[in-house]
C-alpha cells in the first residue's frame, strides 16, 4: 500500500469528484466541496465491512458507473453504483443484488458531510412531511443529532445545498467521535433490530440526490502566508509506547519514552505473561485491566500482581454490560477496593478504552474523582484511505480539547493511539483470544486487531509528529502511541524517529498552536535552556511554513511532502 491514495478526477459541467476505489470523494460544485463522500457499504452482523471490488468503471460525459461486487464475510452482492450529473443536480444510485442470504447491520449508501459545516443552520425534512430547523453540531455530539431524514438543506460557501434520500429511512451521526472528518448520514436507523436478513436474489436500491443553488459569488483570494503561532500551555505531555502484543520471541530494542502502556484482559490465560513482558524494558507501567465478568476475583489477582512493580497509574474497564469499554463507578470502586486490600497506593484513572465515542456518550457513568481521564484514538475505524488518516489530525485536536473539558481539571491520558482498532468494540459475537499461558501466540491486538501496511511507512513519522501537535493541548498529560515492536510496533521503523524526537521534550514548557489547514502542524517545548520545535507536513507537496513562538521569534521552514523537521532556537540564532 502506498501512502498517498491513487485517485482519478471526474467532472461534468459544474460538478466534479475524486474517484478513490469504490468511493465518490470530495464532491464539488463550482470547485467548492459540498460533500466529503458518498459510497455504498456492506457490513456484516459484527459491523465489519466487506470490501467492494470495482470490476469495471464506465465514465461518460454525464454519468460515472462502477460495476461492483462484495467480497468476504459471507457477502455476495453484485451491481452498480452510479453518478448522474445535470446542471444543478447530481444523483447517486446504488443497485445491489445478493446472490446468497446475508445477515447485515447495514447495506446501502453512506453520505459524509465535511466538518467545516459544523455550526451551519440545517433544515431537515422528515418522512411525514414535517420540517425541522436545527444545525450541524459545533461540539462533537455524543448521540445522533438528526433522525428520520428524508431531506437536508444547508448553506456552505455561497451555496445552498439540498439532498433527498430514497430507498430507506436515514439518520445522522457525528463521526468526529471516531476522529473521522465528517458527519455521516446513513440508512437503517440504529433503533431498528440488527442484524437484518437480505434474502437470496433480493436487491438493495437507494438514491441520494443533490441540488445546489448559488446564493453568492465566491471571489478568488490570494493565498495568505501559511503560519502557525505557538503559545505556552503548561507542561509538555509524557511520551509513551504501547506494550507489544505480538508473539514471542521479543527482539532486542532500546526503551523509548517515559513508560509503557499495557492492557491486560483478565479473562485471558496469559495476562500474567503479558504483564511480565511489558515490564522487561525497565520502564514504569500504565496498566489497564479489562475485567472478567465471569470471575470477579480475577481483579484481585491482577492487582496483587502489581506489587513490587513501578506502576504510574492503573485503570479498569468493563468488557460487557451496559458500560462496556468504560470505567464506570462499579469498576472503579472494585479497583480501589482491590488496591486497598493489596496495600498499594497507585493513582486510579479511567474513561474509555475503545474510542472517544464511548467517553463522550458514557461520561455520566465515570466517577468525577479519578486521578485522570483516559481516551483512545483509532482513526482508521470507518475507512482505510490515507486521506482518512490525515484528515483525522484536525479531529484529534477537537477530541483532545473536548476530553480536557470533560476531565474538569483532571489530567487527560491519550492512548493507545493506533492506526487501526485493537479490537472490535461493536462485535456481537465472541472474539478470538489466546489459548496458552505463555506468549507464544501473543495476546490482545494480535488476535483482535488488524495490521496496517503504513505502520512501517516513512511518512508515518510526520503523521506521528502531527498527531502529537494535534493532541498536545494544555491538560493532556500523556500520549501513548502504537506498540514497542511487532507488526503494530515502531521498532526499526521511521515512526521511531518521531517518538525519539518527541520524548526529550516531555516535562518542558509546552508550546502549542493551531494548524492553518490540517496539513501542516507544529509543536514545541522550552527545555534544557533552549526552544525545540517539531514541524510536520502531511501534504502531498512541499510546503513553506512560518512558526512564531511566544517570544515572537519567527522561523521560516521548508518541509518536504509528508516529512517533519526538528528546529532549535537559542538566544543567538534559530536553526
Amino acid at each position: 500500500m502506498t501512502w498517498f491514495t491513487e485517485s482519478r478526477t471526474w467532472a461534468s459541467g459544474p460538478w466534479s469528484l475524486a474517484l478513490r476505489g469504490d468511493e465518490f470523494a470530495d464532491i464539488a460544485f463550482d470547485g467548492r466541496v459540498v460533500l466529503r463522500s458518498i459510497r455504498a457499504v456492506v457490513r456484516d452482523r459484527n459491523w465489519d465491512t466487506a470490501p467492494l471490488v470495482v470490476d469495471r468503471v464506465a465514465a461518460h460525459e454525464t454519468t460515472l458507473t462502477l460495476h461492483v461486487r462484495s467480497e468476504a464475510l459471507g457477502s455476495s452482492f453484485r451491481g452498480v453504483v452510479r453518478v448522474e450529473a445535470r446542471a444543478d443536480r447530481l444523483d447517486v444510485l446504488c443497485d445491489l443484488e445478493s446472490e446468497h442470504p446475508f445477515a447485515t447491520n447495514r447495506t446501502g449508501l453512506v453520505v459524509l458531510h465535511p466538518p467545516h459545516v459544523a455550526g451551519a443552520p440545517l433544515r431537515v425534512s422528515h418522512a411525514d412531511g414535517r420540517v425541522e430547523q436545527t444545525e450541524f453540531p459545533r461540539a462533537i455530539s455524543p448521540h445522533q443529532p438528526v433522525f428520520d431524514i428524508a431531506g437536508l438543506t444547508w448553506l456552505a460557501g455561497g451555496l445552498e445545498v439540498s439532498t433527498t434520500f430514497d430507498g430507506d429511512a436515514f439518520e445522522m451521526e457525528d463521526q468526529r467521535n471516531w476522529t473521522d472528518a465528517s458527519f455521516k448520514t446513513y440508512s437503517r436507523p440504529l433503533d431498528l433490530p440488527f442484524p437484518y436478513d437480505v434474502a437470496a436474489g433480493e436487491r438493495v436500491r437507494q438514491m441520494v440526490s443533490l441540488r445546489v443553488r448559488r446564493t453568492s459569488e465566491s471571489t478568488a483570494m490570494d493565498a495568505a502566508p501559511v503560519g502557525i503561532t505557538l503559545q505556552a500551555g503548561g507542561e509538555f505531555p509524557h511520551v509513551a509506547l504501547g506494550a507489544a502484543s505480538a508473539p514471542d520471541p521479543a527482539p532486542t530494542f532500546a526503551p523509548l519514552g517515559s513508560h509503557v502502556l499495557v492492557e491486560l484482559d483478565l479473562a485471558s490465560p496469559n495476562w500474567r505473561a503479558a504483564l511480565d513482558r511489558s515490564a522487561s524494558s525497565g520502564l514504569p507501567l500504565d496498566v489497564r485491566f479489562v475485567l472478567d465478568a465471569e470471575n470477579p476475583d480475577a481483579l484481585t489477582a491482577g492487582v496483587a500482581a502489581l506489587g513490587g512493580r513501578d506502576v504510574v497509574r492503573v485503570a479498569a474497564f468493563h468488557q460487557v454490560s451496559d458500560a462496556r469499554h468504560v470505567s464506570d463507578r462499579e469498576a472503579v470502586a472494585d479497583l480501589r477496593a482491590a488496591l486497598a486490600a493489596a496495600g498499594l497506593d497507585i493513582p486510579v484513572v479511567g474513561g474509555s478504552r475503545s474510542h472517544f465515542t464511548e467517553l463522550n456518550r458514557e461520561r455520566h457513568r465515570i466517577p468525577n474523582d479519578l486521578d485522570g481521564l483516559t481516551v483512545t484514538v483509532t482513526p482508521l475505524f470507518h475507512a482505510l484511505g490515507t486521506e482518512q488518516l490525515v484528515e483525522s489530525l484536525a479531529m484529534q485536536r477537537l477530541v483532545a480539547l473536548q476530553s480536557v473539558d470533560l476531565a474538569g481539571g483532571s489530567p487527560v491520558h491519550v492512548g493507545p493511539i493506533t492506526l487501526r482498532p485493537r479490537f472490535n468494540d461493536v462485535a456481537t459475537g465472541p472474539q478470538p483470544g489466546p489459548t496458552r499461558a505463555d506468549l507464544a501466540e501473543g495476546y490482545g491486538a494480535e488476535f483482535t486487531g488488524v495490521v496496517d501496511e503504513r505502520q512501517t511507512a516513512p511518512e508515518l513519522a510526520a503523521w506521528t509528529i502531527a498527531s502529537a501537535a494535534a493532541l498536545g493541548v494544555p491538560g493532556t498529560s500523556s500520549l501513548a502511541w502504537f506498540e514497542e515492536w511487532g507488526p503494530r510496533g515502531i521498532h526499526s521503523t521511521p515512526a521511531a524517529d518521531a517518538l525519539a524526537a518527541l520524548a526529550p521534550l516531555e516535562g518542558g514548557e509546552l508550546l502549542w498552536g493551531d494548524s492553518p489547514d490540517g496539513l501542516v502542524w507544529a509543536i514545541g517545548a522550552r527545555t534544557n535552556g533552549e526552544t525545540v520545535l517539531l514541524a510536520a507536513n502531511l501534504d502531498h507537496r512541499e510546503r513553506e511554513l512560518t512558526i512564531e513562538t511566544p517570544a515572537h521569534e519567527v522561523i521560516a521552514v521548508t518541509l518536504g511532502a509528508a516529512s517533519f523537521r526538528r528546529l532549535t532556537i537559542t538566544e543567538e540564532d534559530p536553526t
